[in-house]
């Protein structure tokens, strides 16, 4: 069964990828931004990074029309640009990582300012999944994101807030939840909103794909 551990300060990601919503103001978050070892930029995502750290991308992806004229010149040489526009700069992002052979992949900075971005990019980590690109996690100043598609463990703590959004017409099953499910389906989004877990760890078991929201 796969396992997700709950995330501290001392999580050292493979590859972060930092998209241009809102920058992390979260402690714990800031901290996993610092930890990583190859850190690449969401086209204009570059200008908040070096507005508020001092760290250097390894590599800036996208169809770089946000990127400032300043960073351009500066970043030429670690500049990938995808001009087609089937695909948002996440997703071109997540796609050059891979190809590059990284596969388990934090995003950071992919909620806020504009709500049609937040829910585009978290109903993102499903078709990841679906598409076998990538590990995911996606962090956020509330909390983490994962999408799974099969049995997985979650450690936890006792009281967390943990909500469920089904992406596919599939039967899930939880234990360790207050509010237990038994090859339950949950067409409406809101069924698996706010459940609360009971102790350290929780299990989902399920074949289709579940986003899964983990409150901090």
């Amino acid at each position: 069964m796969k396992r997700i551990n709950l995330l501290t300060a001392d999580f050292k990601p493979e590859t972060v990828v930092l998209a241009n919503g809102e920058f992390p103001r979260n402690e714990l978050v800031k901290r996993v931004l610092q930890n990583t070892a190859f850190l690449v930029c969401c086209d204009g995502a570059v200008n908040q990074l070096l507005n508020h750290t001092n760290l250097i991308p390894n590599y800036i992806v996208g169809d770089c029309d946000s990127v400032s004229e300043e960073n351009r010149k500066r970043f030429a040489h670690i500049i990938r640009q995808f001009p087609d526009q089937e695909t948002n700069d996440l997703t071109k992002t997540v796609k050059f990582c891979n190809r590059l052979g990284r596969k388990d992949i934090t995003i950071l900075g992919a909620t806020g300012k504009r709500e049609v971005h937040t829910l585009a990019n978290i109903t993102l980590l499903a078709h990841y999944v679906k598409a076998g690109l990538s590990t995911f996690r996606m962090l956020i100043d509330y909390g983490m994101f994962v999408a799974v598609d099969a049995d997985t463990e979650f450690q936890c703590f006792a009281g967390q807030q943990i909500s469920l959004f089904a992406m596919d017409d599939e039967a899930i099953t939880t234990h360790g939840l207050k509010y237990p499910l038994h090859r339950q389906k949950l067409p409406e989004w809101w069924q698996g909103a706010l459940n609360e877990a009971l102790a350290d760890s929780f299990t989902l078991r399920t074949q289709g794909v579940v986003i899964v929201g983990l409150e901090w």
